[in-house]
């Protein structure tokens, strides 16, 4: 389990599971923990449609595979504050 601090002073949660199941289901991150992370800390946040307590972080890299130009990390802030999930994308 991994506990990060976001911009806002959010300390989010990345459940072991999770990991497995973000590692597991989008396998060009299974690698890149780190960013993962880093996505949390210092990524744009924005509140997603419909659900007050549920954002998307995300953050550009330059060295994702396959093009890729972003990490997404959905993230819930009550109850509790966790990783969903993340994933990888093309951002234009």
């Amino acid at each position: 389990m991994w506990t990060v601090k976001d911009k806002w002073g959010n300390e989010i949660t990345l459940t072991d599971e999770r990991w497995h199941h973000i590692s597991e289901g989008h396998w060009e991150l299974a690698d890149r923990l780190d960013q993962v992370l880093e996505t949390i800390r210092l990524g744009r946040r924005r509140q997603a449609a419909g659900d007050p307590n549920k954002y998307r972080y995300s953050r550009a890299f330059d060295d994702l595979p396959h093009n890729y130009t972003h990490i997404f990390v959905i993230v819930r802030l009550a109850p509790g504050k966790f990783v969903i999930t993340a994933y990888p994308k093309r951002v234009r």
